[in-house]
């Protein structure tokens, strides 16, 4: 067990003994601009012979247009699909050869490609070269590209058809109007039936750019091995001196309301408006205060009022998803359909309560000694520390962030959460969306 290790784990046990403020060692972050203009971050640590890397660039769905939504995410699924000479199984096959795990992740605003290796310098080399041919020259052969729209319609109709995905491609529409977030991920059945080799081929060149792109890298490493890996992974994106962002969100939506028949027996209800977005300075005050109000699993209000006190769902929960752009505020539970209206009425109560009132100091503290005590957890391992990195570059992020962030958390007061929830939450101008129950339920 490494140094490291111990401390963490050691921290954890005095915050969870003393519920107090703990001492704990956060990685030392270097940073910097490579070559290429990629920012850099890099944690180095020779505890064991691993590198983790990941690349993220502003990429994501909110990137795609209406008549064509589901570009995005077909350009980051084909990167790996062949490149550079390389077929879809020399990618696969050359990572399982030298055990290595290459992956990705995709959302509103960031298309991230991510790699775990060995750190010995035949397996880190063979591994590092197929990341670079797949993020500097993906082929995107056309046959490949059939075949995944194929898998792509028919999961898009399968999922249209169940109660989960119908509410939240509804709720997604209600929150965000005509903003790219409202689009779904994954593009629409006639949108993707239209997508061509081309339209991806387009989509990278604007999109996937050298000095846009975060490199974030992890583990076992010198900082002149990671200076050449940041550049090995950017120098042959595409430079372009002009860049496109994200319009602004409609922060004050009109309250709506949205019934949608289905025959499964039980409703799922999501309430909701546009939120937080990253690096917000209400960004601690709403993260705490979501904690005592349906963050919190059991000791969250909505859990304790709609599940404990009136038995109307299994689990009910909030959250803030802070994007670039502000991103959704959510209320979700699922009830038996006869309990619906008496389920959506006290989750809207509850909020409209905390909004009014915000925590009481009992309430605060313990948000307070359950998330500082449970952040040594957040960063015990490299991977958790690699996807840390990836977000405080993307986001623009303080540098300090990992080692200011207890300290932002206990400094929130209850003053703060009532302050912050009210210019950010109006619970009458909230979506709602409920999907089940017959057409023409009782409102």
């Amino acid at each position: 067990m490494s140094a490291r290790t111990k401390l963490i784990r050691a921290a954890s046990v005095a915050a969870l003994c003393c519920l107090t403020t703990l001492a704990y060692a956060t990685p030392k972050i270097q940073h910097w601009q490579s070559a290429s203009g990629a920012k850099v971050l890099f944690v180095e640590d020779h505890d064991i012979p691993m590198l983790d890397v990941a690349v993220s660039i502003p990429a994501g769905s909110g990137f795609d247009n209406a008549d064509k939504s589901g570009v995005a995410g077909l350009t980051h699924q084909m990167l790996d699909a062949g490149a550079d000479g390389l077929s879809e199984d020399d990618i696969s096959g050359g990572m399982a050869d030298i055990g290595a795990q290459f992956g990705g992740s995709f959302d509103q605003d960031r298309s991230s490609v991510s790699l775990r290796t060995l750190s010995s310098t035949a397996e880190r080399d063979k591994a590092l070269d197929i990341m670079a041919r797949v993020l500097q020259h993906p082929a995107f052969p056309a046959a490949i590209l059939e075949r995944e729209k194929t898998r792509l319609i028919a999961a898009l109709k399968e999922s249209d058809t169940k109660p989960e995905s119908i509410a939240a491609r509804a709720f997604q529409k209600a929150v965000f109007g005509a903003h790219p977030y409202a689009l779904r991920s994954s593009g629409e059945v006639d949108t993707v039936e239209k997508i061509s080799v081309q339209d991806l081929q387009d989509f990278y060149r604007e999109h996937y750019q050298a000095n846009r792109a975060v490199v974030a890298i992890m583990g076992d490493a010198t900082r002149a091995q990671a200076t050449a890996i940041a550049q090995q992974l950017t120098a042959q994106l595409p430079q372009s001196t002009t860049t496109s962002s994200l319009p602004g969100v409609t922060m004050k939506i009109t309250a709506s309301e949205q019934r949608i028949p289905h025959p499964a027996s039980q409703s799922h209800i999501l309430i909701g408006a546009p939120g937080v977005a990253r690096g917000d300075p209400d960004f601690f005050p709403l993260y705490v205060g979501n904690y005592t109000l349906g963050g919190g699993g059991f000791v969250s209000r909505l859990m304790d009022q709609v599940r404990e006190k009136k038995g109307l769902a299994y689990s009910v929960y909030s959250y803030f998803m802070p994007l670039k752009q502000p991103g959704e505020f959510q209320i979700g539970l699922q009830t038996k359909n006869e309990q619906a209206d008496e389920a959506l009425r006290l989750a809207r109560k509850t909020l409209a309560d905390f909004v009014a009132q915000g925590p009481s100091e009992k309430e605060l503290q313990a948000a307070k000694q359950n998330i500082i005590g449970g952040f040594p957890l957040r960063i015990d391992s490299n991977r958790k520390i690699l996807d840390y990195l990836s977000i405080i570059g993307f986001y623009n992020l303080p540098l300090t962030y990992l080692d200011d962030f207890t300290d932002n958390v206990d400094r929130v007061t209850t003053a703060q959460i009532r302050d912050a929830f009210s210019r950010h939450i109006d619970p009458q101008a909230m979506a709602t969306v409920i999907v089940g129950g017959p057409e023409g339920a009782a409102k």
